[in-house]
Order: C-alpha cells, then structure tokens, then sequence
C-alpha cells in the first residue's frame, strides 16, 4: 500500500475540530428535538403516536445504515464519504426546518439520519489513521467524545431557547451555518484518499441484508412500546429481523468481497468493546431521558429548567474527557479507565434508583450530575479499544460497527426501560397510587435495571478486554492518497 507522509500536527487538529463540529451537528439535532415535540405536535397537527417518528425516522436511517456507510467509507474514500454525509445532512435539516405537514419532517427526520450515519461511520476511521501516538490518540478522541456530551446538554438548553424565543423551524435551521462552514472547512483539511475501490468489495447482497435487518430490527424495538415485547407482530418482526442478520453473517462467511470480514470479530477488543457500548448506552438512556421525563413530570421543571439542571452533567462529562481521560489512559491503561468509568456510572444509577417523590436538586440530584462523569471516562476508552484491533483497510468498518452499536443500545434502551417503567407506572395508578409516587416507582425500576446492565458492562470488560499493546494503524498507511500539503484529520 502506498504510503503517506505524516499531517502536520497543527493540520491534525483542524481536522479534529472539523470532525467534532460534525460530531457536535449530528449529537445536538438528536438532543435539541425532544425538548420542542410538544411545539412541533401543536403546529403540524401530529397524533401522540405519529409524534414519536420525529426521533424514529431519524433513529431507524441511522442506525439501520452505518455499518454499509462504514464499509463504502473504506472503498470509495473517508473523506468522501464525510463530505457526502454533511452535504445530505445538511440538506435535510433545511428541509425539516420548512415542514409543514408531518410527513415531510417525517421524510426529512429520515433524511437527516441517513446523512448521520454516512458521516459519523467514517469518523474514528479517520481519527485513528491521523493520530496514532496513543498518547495523542488519547486525547484526540477525548476530544471528540467532549463534542458529544456537549452537544447532547447544549441540544437541550438551546431547544428550550430557540422554541420558545422563535419557533420549533429554528431547530433544524440552526444546522445549516454549522454544516456549511463544517464543509468548507472539510475540504482543505482533511487528506485526500482514494479508498480501495468497489471492486475491492461492494456486497451488494451483503448490504442490502444487514442494512433491511438492522432497519427491521430497530424498527421493531421502538414499536414494542405500542404493542407490547410478546405480541405477534413484535415477534414476527423480530424473527423475520433475526433471519436477515442470520443470512447476512453466513453471507460474510463466504462472499468473496463481504461487505464485514468476519475476522474483525477475532480481535477480543473489537467485539468486547462493542459488546460493552451496547450495555453502557442501553443503561444510560435511563439517565439522559429518564431524569429528564422525572425532572418535568414530577417535579415540575419546564423543559428550560430541566436543560440547566442537567447542564452540570455535561460539564462533568465534557471536562473529564477532554482534560483527565487522555493522561489517566496513559498513566493507568485504557482498560483501568474504562473499568472505574462503569463504576461510577453504576454509582450513579444506584443513587438514582432511590431518589424521592420530592427530591431536592442540590443534595438529591447534583451528586447524579457528578458521577456520571464517569461517562467521560468510559467513551474514550471504549472507542480507543474498539479501534485497536483495526487495520488500515478495516478502519472505516470498525468505525461504522462502533457507531452501530451505539444506535442499537440507544433503542433497546429506549424500548426496554420505558417500557418497564410505563408498565410498573400503569399498575401502581390502577391501584389507586398518586401519580407521582408511581410516576417515581416506574423510574425507580428503569434505574435499578440500568444498574444490573452496567454490572454486565462491567462484567465483560473485565474478562474479554486486554490493554492494546501496540499501534493499529501505522501512520504511513493512512490513506493511498498523499495530500498536497501536510493536512489532515481526526
């Protein structure tokens, strides 16, 4: 493979923070929607249930598709790939933000989750190949992961902003000068790579079997609130969703060109870390929607208040993995980071677990705010052990199956523990509780079962993850393509 002089390292940055406003694009849209629903329902007539497609359109597109955006990342060129994706992103979000009736913020909810996931598949392959010192890998994804707790407290303060000092179109409009300049800035500072090409493996059959099995199945999770984990139509789905994930793995096992070299799974690393984000994200939806569901129907904050209550979240999160994360990796070990970062994340959801009817903010919910900065510990690491066992050529695969993993543990997280928390919820009313006794209860159960999922995050990290021990990528095979000027990403 040809080789590629080493970025400049002040080149290396700009990419950084190219790739991280990306990254802070696509994490505020997410967040900065739940906040203005009850606006856009009002405005474009949507029923309670038609409602819930303005996050699973997004959801669906996103996660249904990154794992083929990770793969033609690789064969037509990263930075294609990334620019493409902002493009259609951005696009959408000028779309979304002239809805008018619920079918086209449908239509542009789905469009703007298939320009997510063609950009963020590629981002830690892009990221990895650029800095590959671990020290400077360290901090580099510190970074990044500091731009997605951000975004996620920011999309919610500045939700609450745009809605109520303008209007809900100003959520998605807000996108358009962020994306622009992200692009512009994109070309001149991201290296140039050719890719490997189709011919080096387009799975058509591949692709279309795990993009309609992984759409499938997520579709089907975030209905089961409508009808229910044992109704026929969730276990049809299910199975027919389960089928297609089946055949697309023995069409891998002997496609010549697959679309997911099965051997990407031989490294412990690579297959534990995912294991380990499905877990830590299906928990952590307890905290980043739940307490946020508890802020507003038990206690009363308007969506404004809850955004700032949470804000000290974010700082905890952002500060620890952009200023603590990189030299405690290095000091420590990747693997002893991670593992005290779940720790107090389970600290976190254990304290949530009992947290009263009327609970003050300072002495119930502010320590909450504080352990889970743990996260900041946590997301670093585990995208430093997922990309570890990656090659170059695999680089955009394992940054699509890393990104895959997180939709996933989103949904089941959504489906499961509001689920479990609607049904306990529902009992206790018919039993004759307050409202707001068994509006707490239900949570209560969502957080203990956040618990035990991180216990088994836990788990697996301490027996399947190793500390990496050497490079994954060498610098010099970062791309096929030397830049014209010592450029480049993150």
């Amino acid at each position: 493979m040809p080789n590629t002089a080493p970025p400049a390292a002040r080149s290396r940055w700009l990419a950084l923070t190219v790739l991280s406003a990306a990254g802070l694009m696509t994490i505020l849209d997410g967040s900065i929607v739940t906040v203005a629903m009850p606006a856009i329902q009002s405005d474009l007539g949507f029923s309670p249930a038609g409602l819930s497609w303005t996050v699973n359109a997004y959801l669906i597109a996103f996660g249904g598709l990154l794992l083929l955006a990770g793969r033609l990342g690789d064969l037509i060129g990263r930075k294609t790939m990334f620019l493409a994706g902002n493009g259609v992103f951005t696009a959408a979000s000028l779309l979304a933000g002239a809805a008018t009736t619920p079918g086209i913020l449908i239509a542009a909810r789905f469009l703007q989750g298939v320009g997510s996931a063609m950009a963020s598949a590629v981002v830690l392959g892009i990221l990895v190949t650029l800095f590959t010192e671990p020290r400077e890998r360290a901090k580099a994804i510190g970074v990044f992961s500091f731009t997605g707790a951000a975004g996620a407290s920011i999309g919610q303060v500045l939700g609450g902003v745009l809605t109520d000092a303008l209007n809900w179109h100003w959520i998605f409009l807000i996108n358009l000068p962020i994306g622009l300049i992200t692009i512009a800035v994109a070309i001149p500072a991201l290296p140039r790579d050719r890719g490997l090409g189709l011919s080096s493996g387009a799975d058509i059959a591949g692709a279309v079997l795990v993009t309609a099995g992984l759409m499938l199945g997520i579709y089907t999770v975030v209905k089961v609130e409508e009808h229910g984990w044992l109704a026929g139509h969730t276990l049809g789905l299910g199975a027919v969703s389960l089928a297609l994930l089946a055949a697309f793995i023995v069409r891998q096992a002997t496609a010549r060109t697959p679309l997911m070299p099965l051997r990407i799974f031989r490294s412990r690393n690579v297959s534990g870390a995912n294991v380990v984000q499905m877990l830590t994200l299906s928990a952590m939806f307890a905290f980043q929607i739940i307490v946020a569901l508890y802020m507003q129907k038990v206690l009363g904050y308007s969506a404004l208040e809850t955004g700032l209550a949470m804000l000290p979240a974010a700082v905890a999160i952002g500060g620890v993995s952009l200023f603590v994360s990189a030299r405690l990796i290095a000091r420590f070990g990747t693997r002893a980071v991670l593992v005290t970062g779940l720790a107090l994340l389970f600290g976190s959801m254990a304290w949530l677990a009992r947290i009263p009817v009327n609970a003050d903010y300072v002495t119930d919910l502010l320590p909450v705010m504080l352990l889970i900065a743990g996260g900041g510990l946590v997301l670093p690491a585990l995208a430093n052990l997922g990309m570890s066992g990656a090659k170059a050529d695999d680089a955009g695969l394992a940054s699509g199956l890393f990104n895959t993993t997180q939709q996933i543990g989103m949904a089941l997280g959504v489906a499961v523990l509001s689920t479990l928390a609607a049904a306990k919820t529902e009992r206790l009313l018919g039993e004759g509780t307050s409202q707001a006794v068994a509006l707490t209860d239900g949570y209560h159960l969502a957080f203990m079962v956040s618990a035990g999922l991180l216990v088994a995050a836990l788990t697996v990290a301490l027996i399947v993850l190793r500390e990496p021990k050497t490079e994954a990528i060498p610098a010099g095979e970062a791309s096929t393509e030397a830049p014209a000027q010592p450029a480049v990403t993150a």
